[in-house]
């Protein structure tokens, strides 16, 4: 991992999201050129800035780092989804999980 995965991954999370460098930079309270700056490798965000970001994408940081993970706002979904069945259910969707996952290799 290197600072050229915090790029890539900022880009990514931010075409899932929907949103252009600009109206990112925007709504973080930045110039425009803010999120390209970053995007490009000119710059990264400090500590502060980065926590913003994740959050602005809603990610965790931890998410974020996550790199098997392609779009982790869809799994963070469903993990919140998940916590609201019933252990009989859950159980049944591990199950379901388990032999998808197997079928995909």
């Amino acid at each position: 991992m290197d600072t050229n995965f915090i790029r890539e991954r900022i880009t990514q999370l931010r075409l899932s999201k929907g949103v252009s460098e600009y109206q990112m930079s925007y709504d973080l309270g930045h110039s425009r050129s803010y999120i390209y700056n970053i995007s490009s490798g000119k710059a990264l965000p400090p500590m502060a800035e980065f926590l913003a970001i994740c959050d602005y994408l809603g990610v965790t940081p931890s998410q974020f780092f996550e790199e098997t993970t392609d779009d982790p706002i869809l799994l963070r979904s469903a993990i919140d989804e998940l916590r609201k069945v019933s252990k009989d259910d859950l159980m049944m969707i591990i199950t379901l999980a388990r032999r998808l996952s197997k079928d995909t290799k």
